[in-house]
């Protein structure tokens, strides 16, 4: 086998392994609150959201390089699994988990292919970036937006705070400060209003 030949192997490979992304199962609700999402679903609205949402970014973006971020973001979750945002105990392993499947899955692409994916991976987790906190922003608006839709089924589920959701929340603004504002006053907030989310922050 060509070394050309190899490394079309290598990739088809890691296709075929990216299937494995559709089986991991969210706790957010699709819309019409009818299943949860899966990973590959949430990957691809945060790919659509960025492309449609970048002129709020408050920074100038790569808007490709953005799209890749959010494509990859939760890759290692194939092998890691999803770790709910309110779930404290495995956020403790969380880390840990993540790199070891990052280490094998982008060890099955060429060396170069793998290199450059897992780094804009660990881009993504530093936050350190204009393309990082914009990505972050897309990770933390869409579970909101689906949560609204069904009615705060996932948040009700799982009895969630306010508390807990404006500490999901607190680099949202870091990647843009219209979508935040937009996000607090016509889907958080009206939720806090009808009582549907508790406003436990004086208890902190």
């Amino acid at each position: 086998m060509g070394q050309g030949e190899d490394r079309l192997e290598k990739q088809i490979a890691f296709i075929r392994e990216m299937d494995k992304e559709k089986l991991i199962a969210r706790q957010t609700y699709l819309a019409n609150g009818e299943r949860k999402e899966n990973d590959a679903e949430h990957a691809w609205h945060l790919a659509l959201m960025t492309i449609l949402l970048s002129e709020y970014a408050n920074e100038k973006i790569d808007v490709l390089k953005t799209v890749t971020m959010v494509l990859f973001h939760d890759v290692v979750e194939i092998d890691a699994g999803d770790t709910y945002a309110y779930d404290e105990e495995g956020k403790k392993t969380q880390a840990d988990r993540e790199q070891k499947a990052a280490a094998r899955l982008y060890g099955l692409l060429p060396k170069d292919q793998g290199e450059k994916l897992k780094a804009i991976w660990e881009e993504f987790e530093a936050r350190e970036t204009p393309e990082s906190r914009f990505a972050h922003a897309m990770d933390n608006l869409q579970p909101v937006i689906l949560n609204v839709a069904s009615g705060g089924k996932s948040w009700i589920e799982h009895t969630v705070c306010l508390s807990q959701i404006m500490g999901r929340q607190k680099d949202t603004k870091k990647g843009s400060e219209v979508l935040w504002d937009y996000e607090w006053e016509k889907l958080i907030h009206p939720f806090v209003e009808n009582g549907m989310i508790i406003d436990d922050r004086e208890k902190e």
